[in-house]
């Protein structure tokens, strides 16, 4: 009934006065617009903001980041890059994952029993990294999946540092991108390793944010996360340190909260760990070893060896211009203002010392030297933009689209000191040049690396003699692989074996000095009897070699000594099978160029010796 009336209520109204109905629809009609023009309006302004354009800029970063470790990542077959480590990480996480499903808390490590990892004692340094690679272990074909991890982890590694350029809002960041993705050779090589590196790299950025920002008890799960992911926890120690430095000499205060949350959260990482209290011990063992100024106590990988001046020089230009760039550009006057720059001077500089010392820190340097002569140019930047008066940083940037950073701008807004300044339009075209002078280095390390990469041991290296091994000996049998380099192939094609030394060398050496050196005379080619040496203190019956001419001494010392026979040969490696009696025949002359497998040479499985 109320309906019906104000029907009849309306059509009484439209009957005695239709203009009115006119005037109504218009005015519906012209707010209708006004709304539309207004919605309109703030998108446009959206658009215009400073938030949309550094979204814009972030989105140009994951293109171009993305695309060029896709393009490095794939220029080879192999797990990336250089050395074999990689197969070890997502060999592990997949027995990680095998354990997980069948209700284990860990998988047991029974693969090198000789050394300090052997099943009682071993220690994963980078567990929840281990843990993050999971994911990728589903794949059909496992290489794969640790090259799309290797992939994502480095290309989020580089936009951890360019997404905290946008953060602090850093002028010109495409000029800083292509200046993180130039900086050095041997970092975007590391950084497509199926490593650990490029996700301390993230966590790093994270705690240097976290240190900027002030939330220091965030630094307590954070370093706790660190700790349980990689080793190099020890940067969020030092960056803590050295913020509580600049703190102390830019407010005049000592600010004690940086240190102990990361140390609470570090002292977590090691208790609350499955590993503990070995991982403590291990970790101990091999900051004693490796930090050290004089010869290591024995050989271990070139990443612990310094660049040559010239090689380290030349391969990471970008870099040291951008040091050097931040070095005469600091400015000390201004203590609150140089804080963050002052910390990325002391950061970057001690890397810069540590790289030069161990090639092993390569990752890590280039692209804070990158972040250093950032954030100290943008005071430079901002020193100019006084004629502004002491606007806030984020109107500044609303502003700046509409703002013509002249000498009359200065005058009018009476701040003399501004005077001179550069017009904007000369510093975006000064900015321009440079990233295109950029991209020049950029260019060439991303051609230089692709091929490098490219060259690098293909995927299928070995797995002929590592597929013999699986086939003629007995399961859980100890093998005497003459390179600790080789073990993470090794375990990857083949977890059915023990090995005696991988990963470092020094795993074996804590475990017994002795071993060590006995170990290394054998592979060396120095013992001229190794046959019985290697069955009766490594509990090994046949040898695994790579057919590199750094084992030519070995395999010459062992073929002539009449204790091994050849039991499988290719153009990669070699097996050789240690008899139970010497053989007092000189052996006959090898034709030259006989790379044939010789099965029926193999002995019966009956006769290959007792299992460990």
């Amino acid at each position: 009934m109320e309906n019906a009336g104000s029907h009849e209520a309306a059509a009484a109204a439209v009957a005695a006065d239709p203009d009115a109905v006119v005037v109504a629809a218009d005015n519906a009609a012209t707010n209708a617009s006004s709304d539309r023009d207004e919605r309109a309006t703030g998108r446009l302004h959206f658009l215009a903001s400073a938030a949309a354009r550094r979204a814009a800029y972030f989105a140009v970063g994951v293109l171009a980041v993305g695309g060029v470790f896709w393009w490095l990542q794939f220029s080879t077959d192999a797990i990336c890059c250089g050395d074999f480590d990689g197969y070890y990480h997502i060999g592990w996480s997949q027995q990680l994952r095998q354990s997980f499903r069948a209700g284990h808390i860990l998988p047991q490590f029974t693969w090198l029993p000789l050394t300090t990892l052997n099943a009682r004692d071993y220690v994963d340094h980078h567990f929840l990294f281990h843990v993050l690679q999971i994911p990728f272990t589903f794949f059909s074909d496992v290489r794969t999946g640790a090259k799309i991890s290797a992939w994502l982890f480095g290309s989020l590694a580089v936009l951890s540092c360019y997404w905290l350029i946008l953060r602090y809002r850093i002028k010109y960041p495409l000029l800083w991108l292509i200046a993180l993705l130039g900086c050095s050779a041997p970092f975007l090589f590391r950084m497509n390793m199926a490593k650990a590196m490029s996700v301390s790299v993230v966590l790093l950025v994270a705690g240097i944010h976290l240190l900027f920002q002030r939330k220091y008890l965030w630094l307590l799960p954070l370093a706790f996360l660190f700790t349980l992911t990689y080793d190099m926890f020890v940067l969020l120690g030092l960056a803590a340190a050295i913020w509580t430095g600049v703190v102390a000499w830019s407010e005049r205060r000592f600010e004690w909260r940086p240190l102990v949350w990361f140390a609470v959260g570090f002292a977590a990482g090691m208790i609350i760990n499955p590993y503990f209290p070995h991982n403590a011990r291990l970790f101990y063992a091999h900051v004693a070893m490796k930090v050290t100024a004089k010869e290591f106590s024995t050989a271990v990988g070139q990443e612990w060896y310094p660049y040559d001046s010239w090689d380290f020089a030349r391969n990471c230009g970008v870099a040291f211009a951008a040091m050097f760039a931040g070095y005469v550009a600091f400015n000390w006057q201004d203590r609150k203002r140089a804080a963050r720059p002052l910390f990325f001077l002391v950061f970057s500089t001690i890397l810069l010392v540590v790289n030069a010392r161990w090639r092993r820190f390569a990752e890590y340097w280039p692209p804070f030297a990158v972040l250093f002569a950032a954030f100290t140019l943008q005071l430079v930047f901002e020193r100019a933009r006084t004629a502004y008066g002491h606007l806030p940083a984020d109107v500044l940037d609303e502003l700046e689209p509409y703002l013509d950073h002249n000498d009359s701008h200065a005058a009018l807004a009476g701040d003399t000191t501004a005077a001179g300044a550069w017009p904007e339009s000369r510093k975006t075209f000064a900015a321009t040049v440079i990233a295109l002078l950029l991209t020049i280095p950029m260019a060439a390390m991303i051609v230089s690396e692709t091929r490098e990469i490219a060259t690098t041991a293909p995927h299928d290296q070995y797995t002929n003699g590592i597929n013999w091994m699986r086939t003629h000996v007995p399961a859980g049998q100890v093998i005497f692989n003459t390179d600790w380099d080789d073990f993470p192939k090794l375990f990857y094609y083949d977890p059915t074996h023990a090995y005696v030394s991988g990963l470092d060398p020094t795993y074996l050496y804590d475990r017994d000095k002795t071993l060590s050196r006995l170990y290394e005379e054998i592979t060396l080619g120095r013992h001229k009897d190794p046959g019985p040496v290697i069955r009766e203190r490594f509990g090994a019956r046949y040898v695994f070699t790579d057919n590199e001419d750094v084992h030519n001494d070995f395999y010459d010392a062992a073929m002539d000594s009449g204790w091994f026979d050849e039991v499988y040969t290719d153009k990669d490696c070699t097996v050789l099978y240690i008899r139970d009696q010497k053989n007092t025949t000189p052996p006959p002359d090898d034709p030259e160029g006989d790379d044939t497998t010789n099965p029926d040479d193999a002995p019966d499985e009956e006769d290959t010796g007792d299992e460990t």
